[in-house]
């Protein structure tokens, strides 16, 4: 679900990419203990609307796990296609019923007992059409399994950066970057807001329609209530994708979120990672963008030459200049989420009408280092 990218007391002077390389070897190090023998719902303290599934249930329904319904494997574990039926999510024969993702827990994985309660307890609370379904659990002693609505498409990040791939077009990366904020702004509005945390493209599901799902939603967590301005919290995430002043103070915010909806749209935009190893140096692709939205015409120099230049000009322009505005350096500037689905939604549907470049934010940014 993520990984650790540091220490607030140790950010004042390191580079990012420093800082993410240090915290994840500190937190591979750091062995988490492994959860006690539990019955199937202890620990789940929230009431849920999810089935309680055995192990054996889910073996039948993966055939025991076999290797070809391995889709995906990971620091967490492996996710196998399975099938169930539809109405009493019974096992089902392949090619038959509902398909299925199950994700397998690692005993020993970093994400750990508690994030995969955390995932339990808000996915069986939330629904929204841009949020991946949980169906339902299993929790068999030292065993942690998720079972998922099945997304055919995969995630957004293979998409994106496989080779092989055929490109994602113009209008569809619109359309899954208003499927991303649709969703995280649904969160937003929750009372309390929930706070994503670990917004990536690995996260970014598709169905086969490629409507975009967020998954994954281990590190979420309730935002400030009352008075508070934040909530104080060990600093977890992705690197390349975690606000700065996160990562420096551990104070989390809903502008959390919006700083890395700004790096999605700039994967979206460039075809780029949020970090690339570039001859064995890495870099950010926040800072990679930099000098090249520091000239007027910069952004059409940052865009995925896979898309072979067929894409709106101004509607790229526009994006770029809402991607700045959510990578704002001071977060009280960011947009809300409901903001961002406003702008993006007009970008969409008036690509014509859009206002000059320069009323956008898109020409040369003088004051560029507080934009970041």
């Amino acid at each position: 679900m993520g990984l650790c990218v540091g220490k607030p007391a140790n950010v004042a002077h390191v580079s990012s990419t420093q800082l993410t390389k240090d915290a994840i070897n500190q937190r591979e190090r750091k062995q988490e203990p492994r959860p006690a023998k539990t019955s199937a719902d202890e620990g789940l303290n929230r009431p849920n609307n999810l089935k309680a599934f055995t192990l054996n249930d889910l073996k039948a329904a993966t055939k025991n796990f076999r290797s070809e319904n391995l889709i995906g494997e990971g620091g967490f574990g492996r996710v196998y296609k399975g099938w169930i039926d539809e109405s009493t999510f019974a096992p089902a024969k392949p090619g038959t019923g509902l398909v299925v993702a199950v994700k397998v827990l690692k005993s020993e994985s970093y994400q750990g007992h508690r994030e995969w309660l955390t995932e339990v307890d808000y996915m069986g609370m939330l629904r929204h059409k841009n949020l991946v379904k949980l169906i339902g659990y299993c929790q068999e002693y030292e065993s942690r399994l998720l079972v998922y609505e099945f997304m055919p498409k995969g995630s957004l990040e293979n998409h994106l950066f496989r080779k092989g791939v055929e490109p994602v077009a113009w209008a569809t990366r619109m359309h899954i970057a208003i499927d991303v904020a649709q969703g995280l702004c649904f969160l937003h509005s929750k009372e309390p807001s929930v706070i994503y945390r670990d917004l990536k493209a690995s996260n970014i599901l598709l169905c086969s329609e490629f409507t975009a799902r967020l998954s994954d939603f281990g590190l979420a967590r309730n935002g400030p209530v009352g008075d508070n301005t934040h909530v104080s919290t060990r600093v977890v995430g992705t690197s390349g994708y975690a606000a700065p002043e996160y990562v420096a103070t551990g104070h989390l915010t809903t502008n959390n979120d919006v700083y890395s909806f700004g790096v999605v749209l700039l994967e979206l935009l460039s075809g780029r990672r949020a970090i690339a190893d570039e001859r064995g140096v890495e870099e950010t692709l926040v800072d990679w963008v930099k000098p090249f939205l520091n000239e007027n015409r910069g952004v059409f120099r940052i865009m995925d030459t896979r898309l072979g230049g067929r894409y709106s000009k101004k509607g790229a322009q526009a994006v770029a200049a809402l991607a700045l505005r959510c990578l704002h350096k001071d977060p009280k500037y960011r947009p809300t989420m409901a903001e961002v689905v406003a702008s993006l939604e007009e970008i969409m549907s008036s690509p014509k009408s859009l206002p000059e470049v320069s009323s956008l934010g898109v020409k040369p940014l003088i004051d560029l280092n507080n934009k970041f």
